[in-house]
């Protein structure tokens, strides 16, 4: 650095003289890392930048450059501070204070959710991923940075969508509640006088209209046994009380005495082997059963129903259930379609009933945590299984 100075003797030149031979060769190795690491960072698909345990910026990306507005020259050298305000500097700082061991075993690949600032000053949410380089200057950490403003924003409208379906469910269960619940009176009503006409006047009027009542009796018995079912249906979510620890042994003896008409009459025989205590809505364990072991004795041919229940531990606390019967089977592309809401694959000449009791199976396992599922061949039985979590006394 030169400096002219006036004295008697004339015009001196004051020349002040500085070894940078540190500094030229510390420019030479960025050159060579630079020069090293160009293509990989280029090649990125995110933004890259290369960090000093200073926090200061030594390489970056095109796609760095991009994200945050910048030219390269206005970031190296800068703190990264000015692009990610608040928290990746201070992991920087936690891996100063750690051995290079430590250091260099870091690897963050699940990714940092943080918020960036472009040259504009505008906010944008971004994923990190860090990885630790060592380097003649010591630890450097590389950070892989991916704007996420799109995968932020699609989870907001998710969430939004998300709450709006559960919103919907819980305004169409309430409201399948009040319309089955405000039906039953006036259709109870129907159907006692339609009785009433059938009894006082089968055979005083002519063949049409015995047939005519008769109808009228039947068509108000399904819309009565259809609404009680929806009541039952939707009562799982709204009604359903807290799970405890119950005797799922207990809930199908329950079950089976509420049946024993049904089993009397097919002389059906129904047999378990030890069952668990699980966390269950007691009431809802029993219906459960009910329905499963009630669906084994009416989907019968012509032999003697046969139903066995037995339950097995499978995974961490929870046990699965199987129901398995010798009744007429069903084809494994019905699987799916018979869990759901009013789907029959006979007709009701053939067999009584709504089409709603596996849906009802169906919501009360996944309302205790589990899934429903059946396993079948046509002519060779059905075995459905649920899972259940056991409770603390047996796990």
């Amino acid at each position: 650095m030169l400096s002219p100075l006036e004295s008697s003797e004339g015009i001196l030149v004051t020349a002040a003289i500085r070894d940078i031979s540190v500094r030229r060769a510390a420019e030479s190795h960025l050159v060579q890392m630079e020069a090293r690491y160009r293509g990989l960072l280029e090649a990125a698909p995110d933004a890259m930048v290369v960090v000093n345990q200073a926090g200061e910026i030594v390489l970056l990306n095109l796609q760095a450059e991009k994200q945050f507005g910048y030219h390269r020259d206005e970031l190296i050298g800068q703190k990264v501070k000015n692009l990610i305000p608040d928290g990746f500097e201070e992991r920087l700082i936690a891996d100063a204070l750690r051995s290079t061991e430590d250091a260099l075993a870091q690897q963050i690949g699940t990714g940092v959710e943080l918020d960036a600032r472009r040259k504009d000053g505008s906010e944008f949410p971004i994923e990190i991923m860090l990885s630790p380089l060592e380097g003649a200057e010591g630890i450097l950490v590389t950070a892989a940075i991916r704007d996420i403003t799109t995968r932020r924003a699609a989870a907001v409208h998710l969430q939004s969508k998300l709450e709006e379906l559960s919103r919907s469910n819980e305004e169409l269960e309430q409201f399948a509640y009040i319309a089955s619940h405000d039906l039953q009176e006036p259709l109870r009503m129907v159907a006692s006088f339609t009785q009433l006409l059938s009894r006082r006047y089968a055979g005083k009027l002519d063949s049409n209209a015995d047939e005519y009542i008769a109808f009228a009796v039947d068509g108000a018995n399904r819309m009565q046994q259809l609404i009680q079912d929806l009541l039952a249906y939707s009562r799982v979510g709204t009604k359903g009380k807290g799970l405890f620890s119950t005797s799922s042994e207990d809930a199908l003896k329950q079950a089976i005495l509420n049946l024993r008409g049904a089993i009397e009459g097919s002389g059906a025989v129904v047999t378990h082997d030890p069952l668990p205590q699980v966390m269950a809505d007691g009431t809802q364990l029993v219906q459960l059963f009910q329905n499963l072991v009630g669906n084994a004795i009416k989907y019968q041919g012509a032999g003697t129903p046969l139903i066995h229940i037995a339950a097995v531990n499978s995974g961490k606390r929870r046990s699965t259930f199987s129901v398995k019967d010798n009744g007429l089977g069903i084809e494994p592309r019905y699987f799916e379609r018979i869990f759901g809401m009013f789907q029959r694959l006979h007709k009701r000449e053939e067999f009584a009933g709504t089409g709603i009791g596996l849906a009802i199976c169906k919501k009360i396992v996944e309302r205790h945590g589990g899934n429903i599922t059946v396993e079948s061949q046509p002519g060779h039985g059905s075995t459905f299984h649920f899972s259940l979590e056991r409770s603390g006394l047996n796990s």
